[in-house]
């Protein structure tokens, strides 16, 4: 399974954040109907099921939606985004041990809120995107702290002192 965009996501990917760093005042009004795009919730959800993760509240699994049919679940899930009758469910809370053996919550958002914030972020990130500065590493889609420590390494191999 391929995690690379397909064409038309890449393109609208594109399309706004061109828009956005041509136009920083630009303010875009007409996004919603972006996110319920079945490409678009084909591509957030194949990323979804590339994260795994246990199901929600609702008890729904990745294996359940497939043996159902993943392109009548995504219809279903558009549908309501397009009808705006979606709601978010519950997030599960589970506790987790940590080392030093005290617990630490965590929260499990079902699958179709996860596919749906998935959806959002494939929409709005290249526009904010377009705004953060080079040096910014944090938050960042293909930027980690390793590759913020690569860098400042390399500035002072370079004779950086600053």
């Amino acid at each position: 399974m391929s995690l690379r965009p397909p064409e038309k996501v890449r393109k609208l990917q594109s399309t706004l954040h061109a828009k956005a760093k041509e136009a920083p005042s630009y303010r875009f009004y007409a996004l919603y109907d972006k996110v319920y795009r079945e490409d678009i919730l084909a591509f957030a959800y194949r990323l979804s099921r590339h994260n795994g993760g246990s199901p929600g509240v609702d008890g729904e699994s990745f294996e359940a939606i497939e043996t159902s049919g993943v392109e009548a679940w995504l219809g279903a899930l558009a549908e309501e985004l397009r009808e705006k009758t979606y709601r978010p469910q519950p997030v599960l809370r589970v506790w987790i041990p940590k080392a030093s053996g005290g617990r630490r919550p965590l929260g499990i958002p079902t699958i179709r809120d996860r596919v749906v914030q998935t959806a959002v972020v494939l929409v709005l990130e290249p526009i904010f995107e377009a705004d953060l500065p080079s040096e910014q590493y944090a938050y960042r889609a293909g930027r980690s702290a390793h590759d913020a420590l690569r860098r400042v390494h390399s500035l002072v191999n370079t004779g950086h002192r600053e």
